[in-house]
């Protein structure tokens, strides 16, 4: 088995041929994960959330941290691990950024409850839209 570091063009092609990851969040020492669906673009990862605990977290502590991961055959893998921060998209014109880049996709919207709409919802949803700026990135491989 072999391992290996990826360049940061492997680690924005992995973000950019996956959609779920798991985010991890923290609050008074408190840590969360949870899986969300996502879409790279421009240096960001936007996704969307009903109100909750998750929500509540990163508005209380804006610091995030996320994997990607990757299964090839056997034992192979890759992974990217992303360092950021969570910025709502409380704007109608960057929730509708957000809406554009993640309805390109088959059931984007399955893990929030968001039911497809024949129009963009983003500007009377009670979902919020957010963007994790991202700050750090790297990953791994392991190989046969």
């Amino acid at each position: 088995m072999e391992m290996r570091t990826l360049t940061t063009v492997e680690c924005t092609k992995v973000l950019e041929r996956n959609h779920v990851a798991h985010l991890a969040c923290a609050r008074d020492g408190q840590p969360y994960v949870v899986p969300i669906y996502f879409c790279y673009s421009a240096n960001g990862i936007f996704a969307f959330s009903l109100p909750g605990k998750k929500v509540d977290f990163m508005r209380a502590n804006p610091r995030v941290s996320m994997i990607v991961e990757e299964r090839g055959h056997g034992r192979e893998w890759r992974s990217v691990v992303i360092d950021g921060s969570f910025e709502e998209l409380s704007d109608e014109p960057r929730r509708e950024q957000a809406w554009h880049l993640l309805s390109q996709h088959v059931e984007w919207w399955v893990p929030g409850g968001l039911k497809p709409s024949a129009e963009p919802i983003a500007h009377r949803s009670e979902h919020l839209f957010y963007r994790i700026g991202v700050e750090e990135m790297s990953g791994r491989e392991a190989r046969e």
